[in-house]
């Protein structure tokens, strides 16, 4: 073996020593790799992250020039922080993160910046402006077009009306409160709308979002639509009022439009619609790669949204295959 190869495996080992996954494109040492570029995931767990981690290993596979490490944060934001440690005790020349909390990663990313790593902010922000570039959907824009909706399912503007349970993702996630707070600039205006829950948190949990609807059903006779910030959570809820032969009379509105799940549940008429919030791995590399070779990058990028309902649905399927 290599010298070189040896010093790589030993910086490997001491990477595993507080990271339980690791993945890379393959042939991650291969000594013809021009950029070393490291992104910190907060968990696999749930399957918009798996296809998050799909869609960056695939694009970085169209780039044999790069080394890409993922590391997992097993959804605890003490373990993202040490992963991007050693991420940083690593040299990458590029890191991307996906924060699970914005105020318990920023002090991190400001110890990459101060490191001269740019640094590239995915779908979650973080409480400073010193990063290279953040890269994700809006969430208030998509939470808008979620509430729209709400309101022309509920009567139509200015005559809606109805009970309607929200189901917030992680409450220390700004996503989670952009989704909230344009979902309620359209369903606010209509005073026949009320709300069941307080700011009652699911954490993007699809086991989490039953036991919570659970229970709204059982003090609740009447609830007309839920409005889960993802589509597990919107389907956990689904699944507690179906438990209880009340699935028929409540629509159900997630986020995420991810094609082999929320856009099968909406065809299979288990939700009534969902909004895309297009993972930004692919694109988060591609503008990482473009950095390093020394092209100009803007601040932010906006990924674009769709509302997928049973009409459109089955064509979505088509076009990817399924």
């Amino acid at each position: 073996m290599k010298r070189r190869d040896m010093l790589k495996l030993a910086a490997l080992g001491a990477a595993l020593l507080t990271t339980t996954a690791l993945l890379s494109t393959g042939n991650a040492f291969a000594q013809d790799k021009k950029w070393k570029i490291g992104f910190s995931q907060v968990t696999t767990i749930e399957p918009w992250r798996a296809q998050f981690n799909k869609d960056i290993i695939a694009e970085a596979a169209k780039h044999p020039e790069v080394e890409l490490i993922i590391t997992d944060g097993e959804d605890k934001t003490e373990k993202q922080v040490a992963d991007v440690e050693n991420l940083i005790r690593q040299e990458v020349d590029a890191l991307l993160v996906s924060p699970k909390e914005s105020a318990g990663l920023t002090g991190v990313v400001q110890q990459a910046i101060d490191a001269k790593i740019p640094v590239f902010v995915l779908d979650r922000n973080v409480d400073t402006k010193d990063y290279t570039q953040f890269v994700g959907g809006d969430n208030k824009l998509i939470g808008r077009a979620a509430g729209e909706y709400a309101v022309e399912l509920l009567g139509g503007k200015g005559k809606a009306a109805g009970n309607v349970v929200e189901i917030w993702g992680g409450m220390g996630t700004q996503p989670a409160h952009d989704r909230h707070d344009g979902f309620h600039e359209f369903t606010d205006k209509e005073p026949g709308i009320k709300y069941l829950l307080d700011q009652q948190s699911g954490d993007w949990k699809q086991d989490q979002a039953y036991n919570l609807m659970a229970n709204a059903l059982k003090t609740n006779e009447k609830i007309d639509l839920v409005y889960g910030h993802n589509d597990p959570m919107a389907y956990g809820a689904y699944l507690a009022a179906k438990d209880v032969g009340r699935e028929k009379d409540i629509k159900f509105i997630g986020i995420d439009g991810l094609p082999n799940e929320g856009v099968q549940m909406v065809n299979k008429g288990e939700l009534t619609a969902t909004f895309t919030y297009v993972t930004p791995g692919a694109e988060g590399l591609r503008q990482a790669i473009k950095f390093l070779n020394g092209e100009k990058v803007e601040k932010t990028i906006t990924l674009p949204t769709e509302k997928i309902t049973k009409e459109n649905a089955a064509k979505v399927l088509k076009d990817n295959g399924l």
